[in-house]
């Protein structure tokens, strides 16, 4: 016999995604316990063999653009693959969409975030619509006439593909067109123009170079008026039914999120509806911006965590040198230093999620920036790391982990890179003091628990905000967050290594150099997947 089967580990499967010991306590801390009944219920489902299929399947068959009918007509569709409807009808029916912003109880939002951890697990680019859906509805607020139209469909639970008359369908999805070639981040540089109407419509004319999910029924634009950069409301359906102006030129070719489908709209006529001040779009989309941060945020430590997770479970059924891997002292010294990273985006997420659900304006404004540099900076290095656990396995497409891989970078670009971020912070902390009193009132309510996170706040308190140091100062913004954050709600063995290491300066260039006295194997046992 040439090829016996042994010592590989089985499939993960048929475990509780939910069962992740950071999420359920920040689901309870921040508001959100009533939420943990149908939270396990989701885990159970994304961690069976047919949703993780579903995933595989809508990645290798990507999306098709139909520019035209047999006979010649322009319809400008996008055709998916069954299974990125059933992911969508999941998440959508599961509220992971705008419903959190009619449900009215507490912690709805949080409830609504963690979900997304959990789904999203099994299939991140399908997030994207969902995201976008859930982000419009504050912005769309800004037209009290529209709201009243189109929200009670934007947080409904039934997902109703297709391109109808909206006020016919049963739900509906949203995205945004902000971005041009020319102009990229710097939005204020768009030419795409906005003509009135007499009917108090507008005419949008121009090109935008990302459109992500051009199959929803709505999407917030901007474009030019005669007082500068504005907001719209475009439909794909007009409301007598006929099809609005969107040419679809091309999908993109892209790393990874290959599931969902990003375009490059033409408009000719669109017909469109301000949505706020004219003249004030930025100010009015960026509101349907932060919230699509925070779900970066979130996505990010969702795909951290679906990484650890098959690290962990390869690791305790592979051996190698006489034991199993996860007994081998450098293998485990990796394993809870991913974990450290993981649980640290973990708790943010539902901290920044629990902000959004009280209100809590200047702390938010300032952390959710904050959080979307870092968080999603972290992902592609500890999803790489995770690969290398599986060895050779790991880069093989069956795991899984290549298409992880693919995905990591894409947070850390969408709704703003980097540098986007760190600028953002610094612009909030010259007009907005109170943002930077909220985020260090976080920090000092550890104060005393740990002498490296208090040596790290005073140190934050006197740190240069220039802009060539703002990468500096927000990823100590971000790790004396996460930090404070463990301190008050982690287990100490999970807060002292966090602190040694990461603010404490005892940590290598790579993952897997935790100081010495470490707990190493609690802290791989409580990242463990059930």
């Amino acid at each position: 016999m040439t090829h016996e089967v042994f010592n590989q580990p089985p499939p993960l499967v048929d475990y509780d995604v939910s069962a992740d010991a950071a999420l359920l306590a920040g689901v309870a801390r921040e508001g959100a316990s009533w939420a943990v009944g149908d939270l396990h219920r989701l885990g159970k489902l994304a961690g069976t063999a047919e949703p993780q299929r579903w995933g595989d399947e809508a990645n290798r068959y990507e999306p098709r653009l139909l520019t035209h009918d047999q006979y010649g007509h322009r319809i400008d569709e996008v055709e998916f693959h069954p299974s990125w409807h059933k992911l969508m009808g999941v998440a959508v029916g599961e509220g992971l969409a705008g419903a959190a912003w009619a449900d009215g109880r507490p912690g709805a939002h949080v409830a609504r975030a963690a979900g997304l951890f959990v789904w999203s697990q099994v299939e991140a680019g399908h997030s994207c619509p969902i995201s976008m859906t859930y982000a419009v509805v504050p912005a769309l607020r800004n037209n009290p006439d529209l709201s009243g139209m189109f929200e009670p469909l934007l947080t409904s639970r039934s997902y109703d593909p297709g391109l109808r008359t909206p006020a016919t369908k049963n739900g509906l999805l949203a995205g945004m067109g902000m971005t041009e070639k020319q102009g990229g981040s710097d939005v204020r540089a768009n030419t795409t123009t906005a003509t009135p109407q007499a009917d108090g419509t507008w005419r949008l004319r121009g090109h935008k170079w990302f459109t992500s999910a051009p199959m929803c029924d709505l999407f917030l634009v901007l474009a030019q008026s005669s007082s500068g950069l504005s907001c719209f409301l475009v439909p794909r359906v007009l409301p007598d039914g006929t099809r609005n102006v969107f040419r679809i030129q091309r999908l993109k070719d892209k790393l990874g999120n290959r599931s969902n489908a990003s375009s490059e709209p033409e408009f000719d006529g669109t017909t469109a509806w301000l949505v706020g001040e004219e003249g004030r779009g930025v100010r009015t989309i960026i509101e349907m911006v932060a919230m699509t941060r925070l779900d970066c945020v979130t996505g990010s430590a969702s795909g951290m965590r679906a990484a650890l997770n098959q690290a962990i479970h390869h690791t305790r059924h592979r051996s190698a040198f006489g034991r199993l891997l996860v007994d081998q002292p450098a293998m485990r010294n990796v394993l809870a230093d991913l974990a450290l990273e993981s649980e640290a985006a973990t708790v943010l997420a539902m901290r920044l999620a629990g902000a959004v659900d009280r209100n809590e304006q200047a702390f938010k404004r300032l952390a959710i920036a904050v959080g979307k540099y870092w968080v999603c900076k972290r992902q592609p290095a500890v999803v790489g790391e995770a690969l290398e656990c599986l060895g050779g396995n790991g880069y093989v497409e069956d795991s899984g982990l290549p298409r992880l891989y693919r995905d990591a970078p894409l947070n850390s670009i969408w709704e703003g890179s980097g540098n986007v971020q760190a600028l953002d912070v610094l612009r909030t902390l010259g007009r907005d003091p109170e943002s930077l009193d909220a985020l260090l009132a976080e920090a000092t309510a550890a104060a005393g628990a740990d002498r490296r996170l208090d040596a790290a706040v005073a140190a934050l308190k006197r740190a240069v905000t220039s802009e060539d140091q703002a990468r500096r100062v927000v990823e100590r913004m971000a790790l004396v967050l996460q930090g404070a954050l463990l301190v008050r709600h982690a287990p100490a063995e999970v807060a002292d290594a966090f602190c040694a290491s990461r603010l404490g300066g005892d940590w290598g260039h790579a993952f897997g150099t935790l100081p010495a006295g470490a707990d190493l194997a609690a802290i791989v046992d409580r990242a463990a997947p059930a």
